[in-house]
């Protein structure tokens, strides 16, 4: 077999179980506010389940959707967010009141609150963060922080990735906006550990 037709032969095969992985994942998903959640999702050929999910809520509207995705299932928030493994945080989004400038605000307030104050180790992450943020943010929307160790955190709208963000400390902080002891939403956080 030429080297040519093997390599499309393997793209071909590699596309194919990619297929079959999102359905199997999809086959037993759980559902939030009516958002389906796939069981497992691969980060860097690692297989991820869904920790826990729930509804960040502000003033009784229902902003978005927040899954948690480990290898461990750790319902510790501080293991999980201290872990130089592959992890993911979801967010699938609900409202239409989400604009890009509240999603920025609520982001630097995150991280305030995460690194108790003090950003600047991890300030270049952040304006790289918020510089991929998209303008309109609709409901149907899904964004997914994927972290890979030693590559860093991968930024995704769907399934494609936009961004990656270097450093376990910025995942720390990212992590910590939705698990630390100052969390976005306590009941959001309770529900990502599985509670």
């Amino acid at each position: 077999m030429n080297t040519s037709r093997s390599t499309k032969l393997l793209s071909f095969s590699a596309l194919l179980f990619g297929a079959l992985m999102f359905i199997a994942s999809s086959a037993n998903a759980a559902k939030v506010a009516g958002v389906t959640l796939a069981e497992t999702m691969t980060v860097a050929d690692q297989s991820l389940n869904l920790n826990g999910a729930g509804i960040r809520k502000k003033l009784f509207i229902k902003l978005y959707v927040g899954s948690l995705y480990t290898a461990s299932g750790s319902g510790a928030a501080s293991d999980i967010v201290n872990a130089d493994e592959a992890m993911a945080i979801r967010l699938n989004m609900l409202s239409d009141l989400l604009t890009r400038k509240k999603m920025v605000d609520a982001l630097n307030d995150g991280f305030k609150k995460s690194t108790g104050g003090d950003t600047s180790a991890i300030q270049s992450g952040i304006d790289q963060l918020i510089e991929v943020m998209p303008e309109k943010i609709k409901p149907g929307t899904q964004m997914t922080l994927a972290y890979e160790p030693g590559v860093g955190t991968h930024l995704m709208d769907g399934d494609q990735s936009i961004s990656v963000i270097e450093g376990l400390e910025f995942k720390q902080a990212l992590f910590g906006i939705w698990l630390s002891d100052k969390p976005a939403q306590k009941s959001l956080k309770k529900a990502m550990l599985g509670g």
